[in-house]
């Protein structure tokens, strides 16, 4: 929070009733006790305010789910990117060996699910079918 440990706060606290003194020190706790009784009241009427305005799907939704803190990005873009890939069948046949000169070529092809789903979304459209509009799969 801020940076501020325990430890700093408490160093703050002795500086601050060393600055205001036995005599407003009172008047200053109570002002800040108010003030942590005013926010926790905005709270909870915040969220009685959304559990009015939500109905009773407020109660139904887990919001530990939807903690922004557990997300790991690097979990996210490996499951959207291992997503759209079809199941591996394994083959009976075995594989021939590549020539060497092929093996060591790059190849400009797109892989070959990029490819399918790039024909899919053209049959599709072709069919006249409404979809959501094309994107480029190679641009991202």
């Amino acid at each position: 929070m801020f940076g501020l440990t325990f430890d700093k706060l408490l160093i703050i606290g002795v500086i601050a009733v060393f600055l205001l003194g036995p005599e407003r020190l009172p008047y200053y706790a109570s002002q800040l006790a108010r003030l942590v009784r005013t926010l926790r009241d905005l709270a909870s009427g915040a969220k009685d305010r959304m559990r009015e305005e939500m109905g009773p799907e407020f109660d139904e939704v887990d919001w530990k789910k939807l903690d922004p803190r557990q997300y790991d990005p690097r979990r996210i873009i490996r499951e959207a990117l291992l997503d759209d890939e079809p199941p591996v069948t394994p083959t009976t046949a075995p594989l021939e060996p590549a020539p060497a000169a092929a093996a060591t070529a790059p190849s400009l092809e797109k892989p070959k699910s990029i490819q399918a789903s790039t024909d899919e979304r053209l049959r599709r459209l072709a069919a006249g079918e409404t979809a959501a509009p094309p994107f480029d799969l190679e641009a991202t």
